[in-house]
């Protein structure tokens, strides 16, 4: 895992503190991802010239429902080469899959983050608005994934739980670099029976596709 290029600097700064300091401090944004991305690099590069690294983690939950908290503009100036400095030592290495972290819908910046290296999205939210057959759609094989099936559903009917993995199982099978599974822990108050439900029909779906292929 690295830091992240948000996360780290909300958390020295506060949320509200960073957003405006990316407008009226620039140079201190600039100056404390040097800072973290000096520090990571010479980790890194130990690290990997020993390890074989598969995958590197940054965990940012830079979003919400409505959007990113920070913008595309901001994504191109300070994170994204911030992640690009350091995939390309990790990648240079052997690492495969850079994996960013975050809840809240991140259509805006996806981009991106892709210039950025991160080639895999967790747990894309449904409930933000993050459609991973969509998102599919949009990138292709630029982008895998963890998670993606609504969490909330296995609350509901046992029909709503089969239209969710109706929708979601059979194209991200055919297409790959998926691994399903609810967008986050599951709620409180889910029957045990709906779970099990949940499950059952999923393999179900599962393996019926995975043997068309």
């Amino acid at each position: 895992s690295i830091p992240g290029g948000f996360d780290e600097t909300r958390e020295l700064m506060g949320d509200a503190d960073l957003c405006i300091a990316y407008y009226e401090q620039p140079e201190l944004v600039h100056d404390i991802l040097d800072t973290i991305a000096d520090t990571a690099y010479r980790v890194l590069d130990r690290v990997t010239a020993t390890v074989q690294v598969d995958l590197l983690n940054v965990h940012e939950d830079m979003a919400g429902r409505s959007g990113p908290l920070i913008g595309p503009r901001q994504m191109k100036e300070f994170v994204t080469p911030y992640y690009r400095r350091l995939w390309d030592l990790a990648h240079s290495r052997g690492a495969r899959l850079f994996m960013c972290d975050t809840d809240g819908n991140v259509d805006a910046i996806i981009p991106d983050l892709i210039a950025g290296g991160v080639n895999l999205l967790w747990p894309m939210e449904p409930a933000a608005g993050m459609d991973i057959v969509k998102v599919r759609e949009r990138y292709g094989t630029q982008l895998a994934f963890l998670g993606g099936i609504d969490k909330h559903v296995i609350r509901r009917s046992r029909e709503e739980i089969v239209a969710e993995l109706k929708y979601k199982i059979p194209p991200m099978v055919r297409t790959g670099g998926c691994v399903l599974g609810l967008d986050h822990r599951i709620p409180n108050g889910t029957p045990l029976a709906n779970y099990r439900f949940y499950v059952d029909k999923a393999w179900e779906i599962m393996d019926r596709e995975a043997a068309k292929l």
